[in-house]
């Protein structure tokens, strides 16, 4: 696909996907989310790519959706919403949870709305310390989407969710990350080189372990403590078998690195 809305590069086994409509703060429009899923889908079969980082183009991660987008024209009946999230956003973000390498989203100026929830459908989120983050859609009389009623009281707990998304406050990124709503906040001049480095790391790990962490931990909050420990033992029962599991006691019984290869 010839993409207009986003840059999609791999390099060195990292997949680069950087949303580019930065004379829109990056926003979401109908064209960019067929774009994503095209990128997203060839990540799922390219077994050479190991990770995967998110970014925005210019001086915005991004602002959530384009409401001047078709979509959202507001004509003689109001849109359907519902169906911009049914068609768009839901399967972006099942995309990004069920993708088969970790995520790391790199956060350069504001993350709204759904740009926000972006950021926290992946696995780890870095920011530029003028970074921010905000739920704006009670301004506009709507929900958090996205997954933002999902992910915000999983990251910083119901009392601070509930401000967050009734008030529609900006949050800074460093309150954001004292808050545990991301991983880490960086200075800006900073922020690209420490996400390579970080990309690099995850790229050098065990892929499906780290993977099989994410599915674990996002299904603990709706099981019991024993279908927990019964999913930790499927998963370790696989990777138990798995090729890096070898090669990760064979290098720590020879005293050298691992070589692992995601298989």
């Amino acid at each position: 696909m010839d993409y207009q809305c986003i840059r999609f590069e791999v390099s060195d086994s990292v997949a680069r996907l950087t949303l580019n409509r930065p004379d829109k703060l990056n926003s979401f429009t109908s064209a960019m989310h067929i774009e994503l899923r095209d990128a997203l889908d060839s990540i799922q079969v390219d077994r050479t790519i190991r990770v995967l980082v998110v970014s925005g183009a210019g001086r915005a991660f991004c602002a959530g959706q384009d409401l001047a987008d078709p979509d959202m024209a507001m004509g003689d009946t109001a849109p359907d919403i519902g169906n911009v999230v049914e068609q768009n956003y839901k399967p972006l973000i099942l995309r990004l949870q069920n993708l088969r390498v970790p995520t790391v989203a790199m956060v350069n100026g504001v993350a709204a709305g759904a740009g926000a929830s972006l950021a926290l459908a992946c696995d780890l989120a870095i920011a530029g310390r003028s970074a921010s983050f905000l739920q704006a859609f009670s301004k506009i009389g709507l929900i958090p989407d996205t997954g933002g009623t999902w992910f915000l009281p999983q990251r910083v707990g119901m009392a601070r969710a509930m401000g967050l998304a009734l008030l529609a406050d900006k949050l800074t990124a460093e309150k954001a990350a004292e808050w545990g709503l991301i991983w880490q906040v960086v200075e800006d001049n900073e922020l690209a080189s420490t996400v390579d480095k970080l990309a690099t790391q995850l790229a050098a790990m065990p892929t499906k372990a780290l993977v099989r962490t994410r599915q674990a931990m996002h299904a603990a909050p709706t099981h019991t403590l024993e279908q927990q420990l019964s999913m930790e033992g499927g998963f370790m029962r696989e990777l138990g078998w798995s090729s890096d599991f070898a090669e990760g006691v064979a290098a720590f019984k020879e005293k050298r690195s691992p070589r692992f290869t995601g298989t």
